[in-house]
């Protein structure tokens, strides 16, 4: 995400930091290239006007051609804006003490992900100790009420349908009514989506509204829409009401226009980011981490509760020991390898690493391919994975039979996991203060980067 709009940032900054003195001149051209890089992120053009003016009033100030090192202090007023432009935050839901019902309304166009979304707000709340409902109240668009069953069941989190219903008020008063007799916290209302706003189904969505009482009405956009996805969010607030937004396909989003506009123009936080395909992948949406993955800073912070939540703690401590000792063996790294799988994808977690961002491209993840490794793996023995020393080359012509690969490609991995034992002691030495999980975040990280550098 983002990957044009870094590239961009970053080789404006280059005109500035690291500078022991900085002119006039050079802070005008930084920023006439960032906006440049705003325009063509489509960045409401409002939005990018008051960076633009703000930025350059407050850099050319004493504040940074006097400090003592101006390109630091020139860098930390982009963070600054970009992160302001992005929101306060608001991932936090309003909701009802659990000993009674909260209902969320989620809106959208039809095609914004407004059903896949709410099926990912439900494991969440799941996974924060609530009770979760889904109602299936799209009764226009076909089969809508059945994806979001076979969605449901995903999740593990119960829904309410009523096939033939024509009448969405009828149905979450009956939802409602459920989520009380079978003690559900609650209630997510999948409503009425339409190609394009009319004025019926904002008729329809206000008469749900009245009867809900809603806690929180959240609007589900593409990401990918940019200015439109926006324009959408205002015109939602202004017919409805918003509490805030959720956009979905973020992980696709390579320019970053509706994130940095929506807080600006809409005035609405940005709540939530749909980053995969995958029911886990959706995030809290933190303007402080996404400014420092503008800037190509990266976002440790994140990368390491991803790590918590794909990795057991214990294992993760007794995997750090393995690493100091040097007593680490393929075992370990094919189980290293299932539970990076469960972090995301390598481009992903490349961009959660300082430097890192946009430096990976397709041909390098087909190089670092991690499933076809995982083959490799499981067609070794337990006794060969346990001591790598003893595959020689009848081993390793069976092992390449097995799996379907190469000698070749079974002895580069070997090759590699040789360099990554020496690589990942050092890391994990270095995260250690860090706790486990963070030992064990950096360590997945040069598995995950074989074949990328």
């Amino acid at each position: 995400m983002f990957d044009r709009l870094t590239l961009k940032v970053q080789d404006a900054l280059r005109f500035v930091s690291g500078k022991s003195q900085i002119s006039e001149k050079n802070i005008e051209d930084a920023v006439d290239k960032i906006k440049m890089a705003l325009l063509e992120a489509d960045v409401n053009v409002r939005v990018v006007r008051r960076f633009v003016n703000s930025t350059i009033e407050e850099a050319k100030g004493v504040k940074v051609l006097r400090s003592v090192d101006p390109g630091q202090q020139f860098v930390k007023i982009i963070y600054d804006r970009i992160r302001s432009y992005l929101g306060d935050g608001g991932g936090g839901l309003a909701l009802k003490n659990k000993d009674q019902v909260s209902v969320i309304l989620m809106l959208g166009l039809q095609g914004s992900g407004k059903t896949t979304s709410s099926a990912k707000l439900a494991l969440r709340l799941k996974k924060e100790g609530r009770k979760p409902l889904l109602a299936a109240c799209d009764l226009v668009r076909p089969a809508a009420a059945e994806q979001l069953s076979v969605l449901a069941a995903q999740v593990g989190v119960p829904v309410y349908r009523e096939d033939g219903g024509n009448d969405p008020v009828k149905v979450f008063n009956a939802a409602l009514s459920y989520a009380k007799k079978n003690l559900i916290d609650t209630v997510i209302v999948d409503t009425t989506g339409r190609l394009q706003i009319d004025d019926l189904m904002m008729e329809e969505l206000s008469r749900v509204k009245a009867a809900a009482k809603p806690d929180e009405l959240l609007l589900v956009a593409d990401s990918m829409t940019g200015q439109s996805a926006v324009d959408i969010a205002k015109t939602f607030d202004e017919k409805i009401g918003l509490s805030g937004v959720i956009l979905s396909k973020f992980d696709s989003d390579t320019r970053g226009g509706a994130a940095l506009s929506l807080k600006t123009v809409t005035g609405k936080p940005l709540k939530f980011v749909g980053t995969g395909e995958k029911p886990e992948d959706f995030e809290v949406f933190h303007p402080e981490r996404f400014a420092s993955r503008i800037l190509g800073m990266g976002d440790v912070v994140t990368l390491v509760e991803k790590a918590q939540a794909a990795i057991n703690r214990e294992e993760a401590l007794a995997l750090q020991q393995k690493i100091l000792k040097n007593d680490f063996t393929l075992e370990d790294m094919l189980l290293q390898l299932r539970a990076v799988k469960k972090m995301g994808s390598v481009r992903s977690m490349m961009e959660l690493i300082p430097g890192m961002s946009g430096q990976v491209n397709d041909d390098d993840i087909e190089k670092a391919n991690l499933k076809k490794q995982e083959v490799i793996l499981c067609s070794m023995t337990l006794k060969e994975r346990a001591n790598h020393l003893i595959i020689g080359p009848s081993r390793r012509a069976r092992i390449a039979r097995g799996s379907g690969t190469s000698v070749a490609e079974v002895a580069r991995l070997l090759k590699q996991f040789e360099k990554t034992r020496v690589m990942m002691k050092k890391m994990t030495k270095m995260g250690r203060a860090s706790g486990g999980a963070a030992g064990m975040a950096a360590g997945a990280m040069p598995g995950m980067m074989r074949g990328v550098r």
